[in-house]
C-alpha cells in the first residue's frame, strides 16, 4: 500500500503458466483499482531465461528502477536473484506457493504458507489463491461483488489447471468460480462457453478451455493466455480462441511423436528407475506435458528437458509418493536453478552436467 500511495512504479513479474497468469491478472487489476502505478508486466521466458527471477530478466527490467518488483507464481528459490534485484535498485516482494528450497530470499516481503513459521493452516493453495486472498486484504469494501467473482473465475481456472487439492479453500474458490463463470462477463470466457459445442456438461468445458490458455504461444513477450484472458472486444477472442483450438490439434500430434521417441530408447535401453531423456529439436512448450503423458504410464520420475546451446532446460513429473523437489536438492551441485511442487517441478543446467545430474539422481532415488 505503501508503494501505492507514494506512487512508486509497480512490476508484476509472473510466471506464464495458466496459474501465474492468472495471479498475474489478479494482482494487476487490484493494484489499479488502488490507483496503483503498474508500469510493466513481465514473464520470463523459461527456455530462454531459466525458471523463476532471473538475471537477464532483471538487467532488462533496470531501466524501470528503482521501483517495486512483484514476483508471483516463482521467485521463493531465488537467493541470488534476490540479492541482485536489490543491487539494481528494485525493492521486491515474493508472492509464491512452492516448495521452500533451504533458506527463504531477502526480499522485502515474502508470502509463502509454505515458508517456515507461517501459520496459517490451509498449505495447498494455487499462487491465484493466494494472490485473491491478498486482494481481498487491500481491496476491503472496495472489492465490488462483480469484481470479486471475476477474480474468483481466473483463481478456479488456475486452482483446477494448477492440480491443487479440491479441498477447504481450493474447493470453495473452485464452486463459486465455476458457478459465476456460467454469466461471466469476463469476454474469453463468455465466447468459448456460449460458442462451445463439442461437449454439453459444463466441467468438461471448463477442462477443454483449460487446455487451450495452456497452449504455448507468446507474443509481443505476452503468454496467450494473458492475452486471450485481457481481450475486450468479443470478435477478438473469437478469433483467438479458434487460432488456439488449431493449434492444440497440433500440439497433440507433436507430443505424442516425442513421447513416442523417447518410449523407444526406454524399451531399447535398460529398465532404469527414472527416466531421463531430453533432445535439442523438441518443442520446449510440449516437454511438460510429454513428461506429465510419460510419468502417468510407466510410474517413475521423469525428467524430459530441452538441450539449448550451453545449457539445458528442463521439466518433472513425479509420481505419488515421490518428491521432485526434495531429490534434485540432493543433485543441486549439479544444476543452476530448480523448484516448483513435489509432484511437478523444473530445473536448469550447464550441458556438461547432464549426464552428473542423470546419475547423480539414480544413486539418490529409492522407490517409494
Amino acid at each position: 500500500m505503501e508503494a501505492v500511495k507514494n506512487n512508486e512504479k509497480i512490476i508484476v513479474y509472473g510466471d506464464a503458466d495458466l496459474d501465474g497468469v492468472s495471479s498475474v491478472i489478479i494482482l494487476e487489476e487490484t493494484l489499479k483499482n488502488l490507483g496503483g502505478n503498474v508500469v510493466k508486466i513481465y514473464f520470463p521466458d523459461r527456455e530462454k531465461d531459466g525458471y523463476g527471477v532471473n538475471e537477464t530478466a532483471l538487467k532488462q527490467l533496470k531501466k524501470f528502477s528503482p521501483a517495486l518488483l512483484i514476483s508471483v507464481d516463482l521467485g521463493i528459490g531465488n537467493l541470488k536473484e534476490a540479492k541482485l534485484a536489490k543491487k539494481l535498485g528494485f525493492k521486491m516482494i515474493i508472492v509464491d506457493h512452492h516448495e521452500v528450497l533451504d533458506k527463504v530470499p531477502a526480499a522485502e516481503v515474502v508470502v509463502d504458507p509454505k515458508q517456515k513459521g507461517d501459520k496459517y493452516p490451509f498449505k495447498a493453495f494455487a499462487a491465484a489463491g493466494i494472490v485473491f486472498k491478498l486482494a481481498e486484504l487491500l481491496l476491503e469494501n472496495k472489492m465490488a461483488d462483480n469484481l470479486r467473482n471475476n477474480f474468483l473465475e481466473l483463481t478456479a481456472l488456475a486452482t483446477i489447471a494448477d492440480m491443487m487439492p479440491k479441498q477447504e479453500e481450493n474447493e470453495v474458490f473452485i464452486k463459486e468460480g465455476l458457478k459465476s463463470m456460467e454469466n461471466s462477463w469476463r469476454p474469453a470466457i463468455k465466447v468459448f462457453l456460449d460458442t462451445e459445442q463439442e461437449y454439453t456438461n459444463f466441467d468438461q468445458k471448463i477442462y477443454k478451455f483449460i487446455s487451450i490458455l495452456n497452449v504455448r504461444d507468446s507474443e509481443k513477450d505476452l503468454p496467450v493466455s494473458f492475452r486471450l484472458l485481457t481481450i475486450h472486444s468479443p470478435t477478438e477472442c473469437e478469433e483467438l480462441i479458434k487460432d488456439l483450438l488449431e493449434k492444440r490439434e497440433i500440439k497433440r500430434g507433436k507430443i505424442e511423436e516425442i513421447a513416442r521417441q523417447i518410449e523407444e530408447k526406454i524399451i531399447q535401453g535398460s529398465d532404469e528407475s527414472i527416466i531421463f531423456e531430453g533432445n535439442p529439436e523438441w518443442d520446449f512448450s510440449l516437454i511438460s506435458l510429454v513428461a506429465s503423458l510419460l510419468c502417468q504410464k510407466y510410474k517413475k520420475p521423469t525428467f524430459i528437458y530441452k538441450k539449448l546451446k550451453k545449457e539445458a532446460s528442463g521439466t518433472v513429473r513425479a509420481p505419488a509418493g515421490v518428491n521432485s523437489v526434495e531429490l534434485m536438492k540432493k543433485c543441486r551441485k549439479c544444476l543452476l536453478t530448480f523448484g516448483g511442487h513435489p509432484p511437478a517441478s523444473g530445473f536448469r543446467l550447464k550441458n556438461e552436467n547432464l549426464e552428473k545430474f542423470h546419475q547423480c539422481l539414480l544413486k539418490n532415488f529409492k522407490k517409494p
